[in-house]
């Protein structure tokens, strides 16, 4: 049976094609692509280039050519299906169980997209060349849209009398049609009714660039009904996996870091219309888990830019709290506040792309930064409200994904609601000194770099053992099942634990480290930024330290996970698969 397009559509969506060869040649970036040796033959000067943006691979030597599939399938000597299992893991997706049901959703989809491709087809040409439609025609231009901006995003207009469902229906099912949800059908006139009528349409296209969905605008002045509309979710079309203009803006991200996130069609059409087209639209709900991972796999920052007036303001709030548990290494969320009454249309009509492009630059705050702002502002300074702060930050903090980012992003936040309360006290500790400073921080997570997670991890947690034994002795259940991974924390945790649960007292001559070891655990284990304001707080301690046991768990997991994935590349057993299945259950219940 063949494998529905959707299905392969979304490994292509989360996988580039670069990310994907480099695992087996080593690219080199080349203006917007990348270029190596050829792995279908022998050679010195590279003639292998791999495109991001149009999705394939070319080698000029041999003249192969082809997307991800068509790679393993050439290089690793794979059939289809093996590959797309392959890919589909790497992807983090389920591998998919055909059943009866595929030819028909695959039919259902063919149909569902030709609908709404005719329906846009039909609304944009009349938009352009039916002089009933000048009005509407008008309207964009007044608002500065040039008219290739317009052909473009395929802008339409639907006038009021025309209902195009019977036209449709001479070509398509009336099921097929009325499930789309361009139609609803009314009781009182038993009949079809276009819910887009008098309006401007948006198409919405999927990653793929085929129209899923519609967004339309009223432009008549004092209107009772709703500005803006969408279409209804329907089996092929979920308003939280998708983004406005995202078809487009991924081919950019060869050549650019950064995607602008905004709120509305016209502030994608209008940043558009300025030279800004590395822009898309969430479509009316809140950021969602599947649109930031979308963003990440094309871009390194997010920018998200609402309106400047209160409810984009509380929007932002939302999209931060929501979004920062996606946070990745050498990726970045940001934000960018419009003065107040503007939006990014507005904006940039006003003060042009390279003022857009200044503000941007000087005004943008990351997503820690305007979370801590933001928490502060409802807080006094005093005792109990700085307590309320520290649990919503550490809240924030803990739903971060990453095991090294929710470090980072903790020790950002501790270290200000230190700067708050100066008066702590530091108590002894056998480490040296602290570093409070978030540049400081910043520059050992750059040396850091060459570290393992494994190895940073394992320090953090040597770190807390070795200047708190007082605390271990008298919880000395909580070092029980921890399975370290490197060698180092292999060697030295089992004499570290005896010494614990020994009843001498213990001094610094005591530690069964070499002065090698111990310089690394007090230079990279990060914990030590914020261990001044946990040392006299048990709680704290045991909380913190409990986390980091679950990490290095989840570490541990990974490992076994990723040397599974190996095996199963090459040998696509399925007993190996249902280990790897078993093994991220685990991880998830962690």
């Amino acid at each position: 049976m063949k494998y529905p397009k959707e299905y392969l559509d979304e490994i292509k969506t989360r996988l580039k094609v670069s990310s994907v060869v480099s695992k087996y040649v080593q690219l080199k970036r080349r203006g917007k692509e990348f270029v190596g040796l050829s792995p279908f033959k022998n050679e010195k000067t590279p003639s292998f280039t791999v495109n991001d943006e149009k999705g394939f691979f070319h080698c000029f030597s041999t003249a192969e050519h082809g997307n991800i599939f068509d790679f393993l399938m050439k290089t690793q000597n794979l059939k289809f299906g093996e590959s797309v299992k392959t890919l589909a893991l790497q992807a983090g997706m389920r591998p998919y169980t055909f059943s009866k049901a595929d030819e028909e959703r695959e039919k259902a989809w063919k149909e569902y997209m030709s609908i709404y491709s005719e329906y846009v087809d039909f609304f944009h040409y009349e938009l352009l060349n039916n002089s009933e439609n000048k009005s509407s025609l008008d309207y964009l231009r007044n608002r500065k849209l040039s008219l290739e901006v317009i052909k473009r995003f395929k802008i339409g207009y639907v006038r009021k009398k025309f209902n195009v469902f019977e036209n449709l229906q001479k070509k398509f099912s009336k099921k097929a049609i009325k499930e789309c949800g361009i139609f609803y059908f009314d009781e009182k006139k038993n009949s079809f009714v276009d819910r887009f009528r008098d309006r401007i349409i948006f198409p919405i296209n999927n990653i793929a660039g085929f129209p899923i969905a519609i967004g339309g605008r009223i432009i008549q002045k004092n209107s009772f009904f709703a500005k803006y509309i969408n279409s209804p979710e329907t089996q092929f079309f979920k308003k939280g996996n998708n983004l406005y203009n995202i078809d487009r803006a991924r081919r950019l991200s060869n050549t650019l870091d950064q995607i602008f996130l905004v709120e509305g069609y016209m502030d994608v059409i209008g940043l558009n219309n300025r030279g800004i087209e590395n822009c898309v639209a969430n479509l009316g709900t809140a950021l969602t888990e599947k649109q930031i991972l979308i963003l990440n796999q094309f871009f390194n920052e997010i920018v998200i830019c609402f309106d400047g007036d209160e409810s984009g303001y509380k929007a932002a709030v939302r999209a931060a709290e929501n979004s920062i548990k996606e946070l990745q290494p050498e990726k970045q969320i940001s934000f960018l506040f419009l003065p107040e009454g503007e939006d990014p249309d507005t904006f940039i009509s006003k003060n042009g792309k390279e003022n857009f492009i200044k503000y941007y630059e000087t005004n943008k705050i990351f997503i820690h930064e305007f979370l801590f702002e933001n928490l502060k502002k409802q807080s006094n300074n005093s005792p109990t409200s700085l307590a309320v702060l520290e649990k919503k930050l550490r809240y924030l903090s803990t739903s971060i994904k990453d095991p090294y980012i929710k470090k980072y992003v903790l020790d950002f936040f501790l270290g200000k609601i230190s700067a708050l309360t100066p008066n702590l006290s530091k108590g002894k500790q056998f480490a040296i000194k602290h570093v409070a400073s978030l540049s400081e921080t910043k520059k050992i997570y750059n040396e850091s770099i060459s570290v393992t997670k494994e190895q940073l991890q394992e320090y953090s947690m040597l770190y807390l053992i070795i200047n708190n034994f007082d605390f271990f002795k008298k919880n000395i259940s909580i070092l029980n099942n921890i399975e370290f991974i490197t060698d180092e924390g292999v060697q030295v945790f089992p004499k570290l634990f005896k010494l614990v649960k020994s009843k001498d007292e213990i001094n610094p001559n005591m530690l069964p480290l070499d002065n090698n070891l111990l310089q690394k655990i007090n230079k990279f284990a990060s914990v030590k930024h914020i261990s001044k304001n946990i040392q006299r707080d048990e709680n704290k301690l045991k909380e913190i330290f409990l986390e980091m046991k679950k990490d290095l768990k989840n570490l541990f997991l990974d490992r076994q996970i990723s040397e599974l994935e190996s095996k199963f590349s090459s040998d696509m057993d399925q007993s190996t698969l249902n280990e790897i299945i078993e093994l991220k259950k685990l991880q998830n219940n962690n």
